[in-house]
């Protein structure tokens, strides 16, 4: 009896409404990681710091203390709200949790044409992908004859191809003697060539032994993990194409939107980055396995894979502790990750195949932007180009085939949603366009899927905040005008705020807005970007009017209105023919890496040709981005399109 009462009083019961799984913690475990013990999705957008208030749940009995109820109102204190990651379970408790934001997995099917590699310009009329498959014929041993299985097998790969020095793995080795016998020793071996070119020590290594001659068929992937979204190339190594692709948000999104957050979370005593591997891993498997499926082709016929992403998404993917990233003076593990085989990882491909993560150059200068980089030819091009990141972190690129600087400005997920009341991803119901009428300030709008609104995505809050500006509903200082002949202007918990949608046509049930805490953290995003390429430029003693073409890359670029970006002073005001949208040239660069040895040699050399600016180390960069936390600009003068139409509406 003492003994069971001993283990009740360190011990509790919790049961989550309305799933009803209970879970037995510890006394003192945080309610979210009670949560997770249950198997209970709930999300952690700012990494379980307490900050954004999305992971509210209501107690409805029990005992839970807060560590932190900054995010909540009396009144939501009295009705027994709590923050997930702030709640501490100090005895039994039965908790409520509402439906979460879903991390919805968006699956492709389309076969990539227009994103096939133009071979005959970009690789020389030359296919080079480090797997190959060597089809051979083996003389069975005897006793005149008894050369082991394994020096058997080198014989005829040096005969019959020429490739020498083959080395393999002890997984390979122990199912050799049956894999020959079974084939009758007509096999084919699917080897990783290596890059002896960049490594004389490079030997060829068996990834796998396949009965029959099956040289016809190789295939590979190419992996983004973005910190949002992961993205999956199925490639087809024998033509160099790619078969079908697929996507997904990041499993990790329920432990942070951004990666500060995540290396917060990664801290976690309860192995917070082995879940965060574990997080990852799942989103890329589930892909994996649909584009498996899709097209017939086993998991195992898949013998390499390339992988781009920031420089904490590798960190997470490899399981690398990635404290030292936000820590000064901001080091990453490595630079260049070594090779390893998807078998340590878990990647749900060959056991033996290579997995390749490509270089990053600094803390926050990652293999998305390397790769990135390579997908535009920047590096060939004598034009001073421009290329900008806009994700979750803004990275930038500016330079030609001579030279390349680049930097990384903390610009912080708000056009994803993170910091916006009614932010959120770019999925259905979500506000993607918005105009107001100048003359009664009524909104009109356009959402994804014609569904009704739920919130707003990134390009609507651009368009949004563009026309709130250009009409009058907002000050350059992002200040709502309260004395507007309007209901949509009205004041709220958070200051003035402006009605985008009524309660009564929103999908949620409640009216959809943006205050003026919202538009705090945009121009904060907006500023952040402008400041970092505006300080590069001036870096290198050049102007922005200098720069004959802006790339714009990364999933959400792809759908920013030039003309509104500009009147925010998100983007430079420059005609908008220098612009060209690349899409997911992250994604693109880990393909060509993949059908090509020479290129992936290229992605390392552009690594290594990059000057990292560190933008915290000056003033420079702090006083560029107090200066653009107005909207478009303190100078208004280097906006003269947003001069004449707010000109234009004056004299209207």
């Amino acid at each position: 009896m003492a003994e069971t009462a001993e283990r009740h009083n360190h011990k509790a019961i919790v049961v989550f409404k309305p799933s009803g799984q209970v879970v037995e913690v510890e006394i003192g475990t945080l309610l979210s990681d009670a949560a997770v013990e249950a198997g209970i999705p709930l999300n952690l957008p700012c990494g379980g710091q307490g900050r954004c208030g999305r992971c509210r749940v209501r107690v409805e009995h029990g005992d839970v203390s807060h560590r932190s109820a900054a995010r909540l109102t009396s009144a939501e204190r009295q009705e027994g709200w709590a923050l997930g990651c702030q709640a501490v379970i100090k005895g039994d408790a039965v908790i409520f949790v509402p439906e979460q934001e879903q991390v919805e997995i968006e699956f492709i099917t389309k076969t990539v044409g227009a994103e096939r590699i133009a071979l005959a310009a970009d690789f020389k009329g030359q296919l080079d992908p480090s797997v190959r498959r060597a089809h051979v014929t083996i003389t069975p041993p005897s006793l005149d004859d008894q050369t082991t299985d394994w020096d058997r097998l080198l014989r005829s790969l040096s005969l019959e191809h020429g490739i020498q020095n083959v080395t393999t793995t002890l997984p390979m080795l122990r199912d050799l003697a049956r894999d020959l016998r079974e084939a009758e020793w007509n096999v084919t071996a699917v080897l990783d060539m290596g890059d002896p070119e960049e490594d004389a020590s490079t030997r060829p290594r068996l990834v796998d032994l396949l009965p029959g001659d099956q040289t016809g068929r190789c295939y590979g992937v190419a992996i983004d993990i973005g910190t949002t979204s992961n993205v999956i190339y199925l490639v087809d190594l024998t033509e160099g194409k790619v078969i079908d692709r697929a996507s997904a948000y990041n499993g990790q999104i329920q432990a942070g939107e951004d990666v500060i957050s995540r290396i917060i979370f990664a801290q976690k005593r309860d192995g917070g980055l082995s879940r965060l591997q574990k997080m990852v891993l799942k989103t890329l498997n589930g892909l994996l396995e649909e584009l498996t499926s899709r097209n017939q082709i086993p998991a195992a016929q898949i013998s390499k894979a390339v992988v781009a992403g920031n420089t904490t998404m590798i960190q997470l993917f490899l399981a690398l502790d990635p404290r030292t990233i936000r820590e000064m003076p901001f080091i990453p593990t490595i630079g260049q990750p070594l090779p390893v085989t998807a078998e340590e990882l878990g990647l749900a491909i060959n056991p033996q195949a290579t997995v390749d993560c490509l270089p990053v150059v600094g803390a926050y200068v990652g293999a998305d932007i390397t790769a990135g980089v390579l997908a535009s030819g920047m590096h060939n091009t004598d034009a001073l180009t421009l290329f900008i990141d806009v994700g979750t972190n803004g990275e930038i690129v500016l330079g030609n085939r001579d030279w390349l600087i680049t930097c990384a400005c903390s610009a912080g997920p708000a056009f994803e949603g993170s910091g916006v009341r009614h932010g959120m991803r770019a999925t259905a119901g979500a506000i993607e366009e918005v105009w107001i009428d100048p003359r009664t300030y009524e909104p009109t709008y356009e959402t994804i899927g014609n569904l009704p609104a739920r919130g707003i995505a990134g390009s609507g809050m651009i368009g949004l905040l563009a026309d709130m500006f250009i009409t009058g509903v907002v000050d350059k200082a992002g200040k709502i005008a309260r004395d507007l002949p309007t209901p949509r202007v009205r004041v709220g918990d958070h200051g003035g705020e402006y009605v985008v949608v009524w309660a009564n046509r929103s999908g949620i049930g409640t009216d959809i807005v943006i205050n003026e805490v919202d538009i705090e953290n945009l121009l904060r995003t907006k500023g952040a970007i402008y400041a970092g390429f505006t300080v590069l430029v001036q870096s290198v003693g050049v102007e922005l009017a200098d720069v004959e073409q802006v790339f714009i890359a990364g999933a959400f670029g792809q759908y920013i209105n030039i003309e509104k970006a500009i009147q925010i002073g998100l983007l430079p005001d420059m005609p908008w023919e220098r612009f060209h949208y690349l899409g997911n040239t992250s994604v693109l660069g880990a393909f060509h890496s993949l059908v090509s040895r020479e290129v992936r040699r290229t992605v390392l050399d552009i690594a290594q040709k990059m000057t990292y600016l560190e933008l915290s180390a000056d003033n420079t960069f702090y006083d560029k981005f107090m200066s653009a936390l107005f909207l478009p600009h303190t100078d208004i003068s280097a906006f003269p399109s947003v001069m004449r139409l707010l000109e234009e509406r004056e004299g209207q």
